[in-house]
């Protein structure tokens, strides 16, 4: 089975979006990310099958939407799935800290350092909020896509 994919432009540059059927998400890299994904050769371009995502996503640039109904097909370790679902739980226009996160997970606070490697592999940007979590003193630590789209999005959402 082949991956599904389209390019969307943001604000943030072209958004690639694709996943293993049509609507459903698995990833969303921004150009530049640490560690996102590319287009592979197996991979087969249809706009059509993401056409809800680019929907909600333009929304979300807009100020017109602070939350994304989408389904999701991410994989990850039970570790990093639980570490997203708690990225899921943090609302539009606030941040937490990886201490703080590592918390909502439900994890012993000495599981910081790998809560912060499964925040950096978080495969679905701006959907799933990575960015809007902060390091203990405050500061925009590392984000895969860099710092200034995290400074854009933090606040495209009020924080800055």
């Amino acid at each position: 089975m082949s991956t599904l994919y389209t390019i969307h432009p943001s604000p943030l540059g072209d958004l690639l979006i694709a996943g293993p059927e049509p609507g459903a998400l698995s990833s969303i890299t921004v150009p530049g990310q640490k560690g996102g994904a590319r287009v592979l050769p197996d991979w087969r371009r249809d706009d059509a099958a993401f056409a809800e995502a680019t929907r909600q996503l333009d929304a979300y640039f807009a100020g017109e939407a602070k939350e994304f109904d989408l389904t999701l097909a991410t994989r990850g370790s039970e570790f990093r799935e639980r570490v997203w679902a708690a990225l899921d739980r943090i609302p539009y226009g606030s941040t937490v800290t990886y201490g703080e996160l590592t918390a909502m997970a439900g994890l012993e606070p000495r599981s910081v350092r790998a809560v912060g490697g499964a925040v950096g592999s978080n495969p679905l940007m701006v959907v799933r909020p990575c960015h809007r979590v902060i390091g203990a003193n405050g500061s925009l630590t590392g984000y895969a896509g860099g710092l200034d789209r995290k400074r854009h999005l933090l606040a495209l959402e009020g924080v800055l």
